[in-house]
């Protein structure tokens, strides 16, 4: 079978850790391996720049929980639909060209929130927020794999952790941008049913104008990150199919390879729980604050910041430990200590049930990655559509809080943190299962032979 640019030791990542020294980074691509990381720190500011903007909205456009859900439908709902389109686009023309068109897209759909305020209609916004995902998403889809590939697949899952560990580092300024430029605007003491609907258009354009100018900022970001890629070289890795059958054709093999590996069906499935769970965690972190404070929007955007500080440390932490203990033991018990800490913060709504809900991200801070490298192991050259799937269960961000906000609506915001105690639930038995299989890969494929050393 022909070669194709497919990361080496992507077919396997390495769950337990190896005593053999291995180079993190290969050495040609330490630049390269350098500036996509700030490809994770980009989308870490849009997606937690995003989640205070469910508050935002609901009180800039009076409406339920439900309702100002939908921006979490519509920018985890993009991550859906663009990343099959994605693993193609990697297919065909390599990495690299996935991340500049992921780029220039999520600049497009930012630089959208600029009409989007000018119109003032919730649905706009809603557009501007899906082809930022959208954008997001091929970038997400590129970018870990491309991680996964640039050095030797014995340290593949650490070598993505520490990528993903520059991820918090975004999400902080994110919230950071949206609590000090975005919250604080949002507090008009007016009674906005006694004024006239001129009045409430004033008013609202105010406010919908602070929400644009941090995603102007962002757009500016993307752009730079887009020409920092663009300049540089992307030496080819060439992946051998040793195990393909005669007169089966590519498209079988991929399909084959992925619905008959049980740890990359589990792995899709728990990183969609996994995802659910973080969006709803954060997400409604602002809420549940208010509630058992009885503080402001600032004070409870002050509180995720604090929690994803918290997730920052955590990343970095969790890299670390990885060195002496496996993965998927270290999830296992983050999981279990992740849903005892929901179960607190339901039934005490006050300060040691915020401190519940902000330790969650010292849960999640592992998760993401290691659900990403475990899933991907044996997958050879289906690696590319596999990550793929494991971007679409990202849908897990859009459907969940929807489901948490309708319970808030009906119950109260504490006793709503059961939605991610059960998709904790879900994490952790996939760790578990991890823990459990009796071979380390499933189809454990010849080591793939790189084309650069």
């Amino acid at each position: 079978m022909s070669t194709t640019e497919q990361p080496a030791g992507a077919s396997r990542a390495t769950t337990q850790p190896d005593r053999t020294i291995h180079p993190l980074v290969y050495k040609n691509m330490i630049v390269l391996f350098a500036v996509v990381i700030c490809c994770f720190t980009a989308w870490g500011i849009a997606a937690d720049m995003t989640a205070p903007m469910v508050a935002a909205f609901k009180r800039i456009f009076t409406m339920s929980s439900f309702q100002a859900s939908l921006v979490q439908f519509a920018y985890y709902g993009a991550y859906f639909a663009l990343a099959l389109p994605a693993a193609f686009i990697n297919q065909r023309f390599g990495y690299k060209i996935g991340l500049l068109t992921g780029l220039g897209l999520a600049s497009l759909g930012a630089l959208s929130f600029y009409p989007a305020s000018k119109i003032m209609t919730y649905s706009v916004f809603l557009v501007a927020l899906f082809a930022l995902a959208a954008g997001l998403s091929i970038l997400e889809t590129s970018a870990n794999p491309f991680v996964i590939s640039m050095g030797p697949e014995a340290n593949s899952t650490q070598r993505l952790n520490l990528a993903q560990a520059f991820n918090p580092l975004g999400t902080n300024i994110g919230v950071l941008l949206a609590t000090v430029l975005v919250l604080p605007k949002l507090n008009s003491p007016i009674d906005r049913s006694s004024v006239t609907p001129e009045q409430l258009r004033t008013i609202q354009a105010e406010e919908l104008k602070a929400v644009m100018v941090p995603y102007i900022g962002l757009a500016i970001l993307l752009l730079v990150i887009w020409v920092a890629i663009a300049v540089q070289k992307s030496p080819k890795i060439r992946e051998e199919f040793p195990e393909a059958s005669p007169g089966v054709g590519p498209r079988g093999e991929i399909i084959g390879r992925l619905w008959e590996n049980r740890r990359y069906r589990f792995g899709v499935i728990a990183q969609f729980f996994n995802i659910a769970a973080q969006v709803c965690t954060w997400t409604f972190t602002i809420q549940y604050a208010e509630q058992a404070l009885n503080g402001s929007l600032e004070l409870g955007g002050f509180v995720l910041q604090i929690s994803l500080l918290v997730f920052l440390g955590s990343r970095f932490l969790m890299t670390w430990l990885m060195g002496y203990f496996r993965a998927t033991a270290l999830m296992a018990i983050l999981g279990g200590l992740a849903v005892l800490l929901c179960i607190y913060a339901m039934f005490s709504p006050n300060l040691g049930g915020v401190i519940a809900v902000a330790a969650l991200s010292f849960c999640l801070s592992l998760m993401f990655p290691t659900i990403y490298g475990v899933a991907l192991q044996g997958l050879g050259p289906a690696t590319k559509f596999g990550a793929a799937g494991l971007v679409m269960a990202i849908v897990g961000g859009a459907l969940m809080p929807l489901v948490q906000g309708k319970v808030i609506d009906v119950t109260s915001p504490a006793f709503s943190f059961i939605v991610p105690a059960v998709c904790y639930v879900v994490v952790m038995a996939y760790a578990l299962y991890d823990l459990k299989a009796t071979q380390p890969f499933e189809h454990g494929a010849p080591e793939p032979v790189p084309a650069h050393t």
